[in-house]
């Protein structure tokens, strides 16, 4: 099992969600973070398991909500891009990645 790092970016974009989705409900964003958690351990265990989507970028989807996990991953370490919302167009989604 590889290292993973979670960068800047990726721990925003989890915040981010996390606090409209307890904006929604009280512990709804708890359980957001539990399953993005749920998935980064997921993406250590095996990381090349999951598809290439983007230029090399790897994505796992969360289960209960409608977002991605974006990594790369090589022999050495994995490391968490972003956690995007799933609505968002391609070109958006491309542009948060690069």
């Amino acid at each position: 099992m590889t290292p993973i790092f979670i960068e800047l970016q990726a721990s925003l974009d989890i915040e981010e969600a996390a606090r409209w989705y307890e904006a929604q409900r009280s512990g709804l964003g708890i359980e957001f973070v539990l399953e993005a958690d749920f998935a980064i351990e997921r993406i250590q265990e095996n990381p090349k398991l999951y598809l290439q989507s983007y230029r090399g970028i790897r994505r796992v989807l969360l289960h209960r909500f409608p977002y991605a996990i974006y990594f790369v991953a090589n022999d050495t370490e994995t490391r968490v891009l972003a956690v995007l919302h799933q609505a968002r167009s391609d070109k958006t989604i491309g542009k948060k990645l690069l």
